[in-house]
């Protein structure tokens, strides 16, 4: 996948990066259903954009393969005019959008998978910064509750949610690693499929990061978060892994020259992978059997998907 993580670096890797021109890369490429739409903040406005990649026997034809989601997450491509450059919290989109064009390029090539695959995430190469321990976050021109409503979809069954996770001392790998399955507010074990395919791709020994059960409440309530990689869980009853692109040392997000495409490609590589077993129904996020049993035994805990009381 590196040509694809280089062609889609030229197109975010500057100042007038836009999702209209990500999209009409994408369709000269083949892609059938591409949807862009402009949001204007209070800091600013950014491009989200949705690509959907039809599978042979998905939903979009009327079949009864389940829809993975990929959702690419960030703050900014780009902290201008305070830093010059692609930033690192750029690499979920990156990576997400990587592998949209790779699925776009295999389906136009007779590569179809048999389920359909929405990609989604948001383009914008001059977002704010905050101010965050151990290193500053990357802001947002709009609000979490914002970016979830356009980057989950109902028609999502499962979720692989890809952000650099960089910014911390609890993840000592450069590369990326996974958390376990989160939904509804249950921190679930992780998938034995995932940790598989992992080490498959990468051909190393699966990495695997903790979380809080801060980090799967929304943003928001005043506590603390690892970073947005868990975000869309509050918004979704689809089972949610996280896929953060990490460092061996504390990276800030608005850092340029931070990005590494060998990285990014063996990560979209790995979401790639998913995507096939999904729709061949060799890959489960989590036990569904167990799930329930968990239930029975202590309850509803979609309360940790809400701001609290």
């Amino acid at each position: 996948m590196l040509k694809q993580v280089v062609d889609m670096y030229e197109l975010l890797d500057k100042p007038n990066a836009s999702g209209e021109e990500v999209a009409n890369f994408l369709r000269k490429k083949g892609a059938k259903e591409v949807v862009v739409e402009k949001i204007e903040g209070e800091k600013g406005s950014t491009d989200f954009i949705k690509v959907v990649i039809e599978g042979s026997n998905g939903k979009r034809k009327v079949g009864n393969v389940p829809t993975l989601g990929v959702i690419g997450r960030l703050g900014g491509l780009g902290a201008r005019p305070e830093m010059t450059g692609f930033v690192s919290d750029g690499d979920g989109a990156l990576t997400a959008l990587s592998v949209a064009l790779k699925l776009v390029q295999m389906h136009s090539n007779g590569d179809i998978l048999k389920g359909d695959v929405i990609v989604t995430t948001n383009i914008c190469p001059d977002a704010p910064t905050i101010p965050h321990k151990p290193v500053p976050f990357m802001d947002s021109p709009v609000g979490m509750e914002t970016m979830n409503r356009l980057e989950v979809t109902e028609e999502m069954d499962a979720i692989l949610s890809i952000d650099a996770t960089k910014g911390n001392k609890v993840i000592n790998t450069r590369g990326f690693a996974i958390s376990p399955t989160v939904k509804e507010g249950y921190i679930l074990k992780v998938s034995d499929s995932l940790l598989d395919i992992m080490m498959r791709t990468t051909g190393k020994m699966p990495k695997v990061f903790p979380l809080a059960q801060q980090d799967i409440t929304p943003y928001g309530n005043g506590l603390y978060h690892l970073n947005s990689v868990l975000q869309p869980t509050t918004s979704t009853s689809a089972p949610v892994v996280g896929v953060a692109i990490t460092s061996e040392v504390p990276v800030t997000g608005c850092a340029t020259g931070a990005t590494h495409p060998i990285d990014i490609e063996m990560t979209g590589r790995f979401v790639l992978e998913v995507a096939k077993d999904f729709g061949e129904n060799k890959c489960e996020f989590y036990d569904k059997e167990e799930f329930n049993k968990i239930i029975k035994l202590y309850g509803d805990l979609k309360k940790f998907q809400t701001l609290g009381e």
